[in-house]
C-alpha cells in the first residue's frame, strides 16, 4: 500500500492535525482508541495509507507532531484523541519560537529537528511502499514557518524522489494576531517553492468568509476553522 506520513508542527498545525485525525478515523470506523467499530468492509480496505496495525487490532496514527513548546501537545494527549497516538511521537521542546522565523529555522528549531527526523526515519522504516509526506503548519507563526519549512528542506534532502505536499495556513491583515505575520509568510514562501511539490494554501480570511457567509456562524471559533481545513484536506 502506498503509505503517507503526516507531520504537524506548530500551534495550528497541530490543531489542525487533530481535527484531521477525528475526520479520517470517522471515515474509517475508528474510535477513539484506534478501534475497528465501522460497519462496512471497504472502511479498511485503504486504512494502511494513514494508519499502522498494531497488536489486538488496534490502527495508530502514522503522525508526527512537533512543536517548540509542550502547551498544544499537552492539549492533544488531553483530549478524546490522546490515546490514539503513540506516544513518542510527540516532539517538543520547552522555549517557544515566539513568533520568530529565524528562531524556528536557525536557532531552536534547528536544535529539536534532528530528533522530529529520527522519528520520521522510523515512520518510514515501517513503511511497505512510502508515497511521501504531508506538512501542515501555518505560515504566520514562527514554529510553523521557521522550523516547517526547515523540516520540509531536510525531508527533501533525505528523501529526494518522495513526494512532499504540504497544508499551508497563509495569514491575513483582517484575521490577525501578530504584527510579523506577512514577514514569516514572506520567509517561508521561498523555500516551499523550492522544496514542496504541491503546496495547498489555505487562507485565513477565505475560511471565515465560508464560516460567515456560507455556514451562517456569526462567531467562529478555531475549532470550526480547523474542521472545515480537515475536510478540504480528507477529499
Amino acid at each position: 500500500m502506498r503509505e503517507i506520513i503526516n507531520v504537524s508542527v506548530g500551534q495550528a498545525g497541530n490543531q489542525v492535525g487533530a481535527c484531521f485525525w477525528q475526520q479520517i478515523c470517522d471515515e474509517h470506523g475508528f474510535d477513539e482508541n484506534g478501534m475497528y467499530v465501522g460497519d462496512h468492509a471497504n472502511q479498511l480496505e485503504r486504512a494502511s495509507v494513514y494508519f499502522t496495525e498494531a497488536s489486538a487490532g488496534k490502527y495508530v496514527p502514522r503522525s508526527v507532531m512537533v512543536d517548540l513548546e509542550p502547551g498544544t501537545s499537552d492539549v492533544i494527549k488531553a483530549s478524546h484523541l490522546g490515546n490514539l497516538f503513540r506516544p513518542d511521537n510527540f516532539v517538543f521542546s520547552q522555549s517557544g519560537a515566539g513568533n520568530n522565523w529565524a528562531k524556528g529555522h536557525y536557532t531552536e528549531g534547528a536544535e529539536l529537528v534532528d530528533s522530529v527526523l529520527d522519528v520520521v526515519r522510523r515512520q518510514a522504516e515501517d513503511c511497505d511502499v512510502m508515497q511521501g509526506f504531508q506538512l501542515i503548519h501555518s505560515l504566520g507563526g514562527g514554529t510553523g514557518s521557521g522550523m516547517g519549512t526547515l523540516i520540509l528542506s531536510k525531508l527533501r534532502e533525505e528523501y529526494p524522489d518522495r513526494m512532499l505536499s504540504t497544508f499551508s495556513i497563509l495569514p491575513s491583515p483582517k484575521v490577525s494576531d501578530t504584527v510579523v505575520e506577512p514577514y514569516n509568510a514572506t520567509l517561508s514562501v521561498h523555500q516551499l517553492v523550492e522544496n514542496a511539490d504541491e503546496v495547498f494554501c489555505i487562507d485565513n480570511e477565505a475560511l471565515y468568509n465560508i464560516c460567515h457567509r456560507t455556514l451562517k456562524l456569526k462567531t467562529p471559533t478555531y475549532n470550526d476553522l480547523n474542521h472545515l481545513v480537515s475536510q478540504v484536506m480528507s477529499g
